[in-house]
């Protein structure tokens, strides 16, 4: 979906704050996301500076998630980053290997709000780096279906249930794959996915399958090994075989997201993230649930934290903010955006986010698929990593080359990062 990118700066407030308070001190912090989003950042900072008059809170806020991750770098690498930032756990590790991350660890074990039984065990293990925990877990997604309720009723299928197998799942995106004028053209999908590395990984942990030689230390993907070829090239056909996505110059043209947000996709793959653009949806009924799963019960965790620039001159203020923005307060107000599944055991389980009033009704799908959340590795250079991986995957997907040479360029083209990555298991 296209959004309108610009860029908010939310200086001056503070500063006149500031001026009536010569003690104060001020913190920057910069976020991304939809207007939402934007406004529950928004909420949780008045929040903070209430109970906290002495410190005031800078917010940069960059609604295109692209845009947020290039400014990120060039502001690490320029040596002015904000002093508070959010970060993917996919991502964090570039800037912990090169020690522009101030670990959070001492001030979270000396914490009287929170402490890192509070969260679930997986977020954390996604922000520990080399012993450390560095960054302070947000959230807890995961990959889940958003179905369009009126297509199922149409099609005369029940709703998803809470435990399907790859075949129904395949079934069902064929039952829902429709030509609907009778032009010989699809107008209707089953199914919008993105051809990634990172979709594509929790099918292969379905087919007990490894995605790389050692979770802990990996040294390069496992692609080409028989379990994961399998879990790959039944992705590929959903493309090639079933025909219940879009071809690639069907995406280019209307992309999946905006195909369900328009009713003309059924399923569409995604995380919580897409729940408040969903909301805003008036022309037919949604609701969400769990992935089909195949050997074993498997999915793919999806994780930001707040992470604490080394350059920050306050430490202890920063320290303060994101203290208050992981309690049951600061993640209540988060929650209430739609867009996160809470990191805090508690909040994830109050009505703050399972609240049935507001779609979807079945929010206890994350919670209840989230013992079987995997991680991928923390290495820092798994950006470049995925995206290598991700472009053979595309290719395979789309037709251009088969499954199986996709997961042989994809393992030779991604070698070099592994033997350049520094992992988070050790230097």
């Amino acid at each position: 979906m296209h959004r309108l990118k610009f860029i908010i700066l939310l200086p001056f407030l503070s500063i006149l704050a500031a001026c009536n308070n010569p003690k104060s001190q001020t913190i920057s912090f910069m976020i991304s996301g939809d207007p939402a989003e934007r406004q529950a950042y928004l909420d949780l900072v008045t929040a903070f500076e209430e109970s906290h008059p002495d410190i005031h809170i800078d917010v940069t806020h960059i609604p295109s998630a692209s845009d947020y991750r290039t400014k990120l770098a060039t502001d690490f690498a320029a040596g002015t980053p904000a002093d508070v930032t959010l970060m993917n756990y996919r991502r964090f590790a570039a800037f912990a290997a090169n020690n522009l991350l101030q670990p959070i660890d001492p001030y979270l074990q000396d914490s009287s709000l929170i402490q890192p039984e509070d969260f679930y065990p997986i977020s954390i293990e996604a922000f520990t780096w080399q012993g450390e925990i560095m960054c302070l877990p947000q959230n807890i997604s995961s990959l889940v279906v958003y179905y369009n309720q009126d297509l199922f009723n149409a099609a005369g299928l029940p709703y998803p249930p809470d435990q399907w197998t790859w075949d129904n799942f395949v079934a069902t995106a064929k039952a829902l794959t429709q030509d609907t004028n009778g032009d010989g053209t699809i107008d209707q999908y089953g199914l919008g996915v993105d051809p990634s590395l990172y979709r594509l990984s929790a099918f292969i942990w379905q087919n007990d399958a490894p995605m790389v030689d050692d979770p802990q230390d990996p040294t390069r993907l496992t692609l080409t090994r028989v379990p994961t070829l399998e879990a790959l090239q039944w992705f590929v056909d959903l493309r090639q075989v079933h025909g219940v996505v879009p071809d690639r110059v069907e995406e280019a043209a209307q992309d999946s997201e905006s195909r369900f947000v328009a009713g003309t996709t059924a399923m569409f793959l995604d995380s919580r993230r897409g729940t408040p653009t969903y909301r805003e949806i008036e022309s037919f009924a949604w609701d969400v649930a769990p992935l089909p799963q195949g050997k074993v019960a498997a999915g793919i965790l999806h994780s930001d934290a707040y992470c604490l620039s080394a350059t920050t001159e306050n430490k202890e203020a920063a320290w303060a903010f994101i203290e208050f923005a992981n309690s049951v307060e600061g993640q209540t107000l988060i929650a209430q955006s739609g867009r996160t599944v809470p990191s805090l055991i508690a909040v994830a389980e109050s009505n703050v986010f399972l609240d049935p009033t507001k779609p979807p009704s079945r929010s206890q799908v994350w919670l209840d698929t989230a013992v079987t959340l995997r991680a991928v590795p923390v290495i820092s250079t798994w950006e470049e990593i995925e995206k290598t991986a991700s472009a053979e995957i595309e290719r395979a997907f789309y037709g251009d080359i088969t499954a199986a040479e996709a997961a042989q360029l994809a393992d030779q083209r991604t070698e070099e990062y592994f033997l350049l990555g520094v992992n988070a298991a050790r230097p």
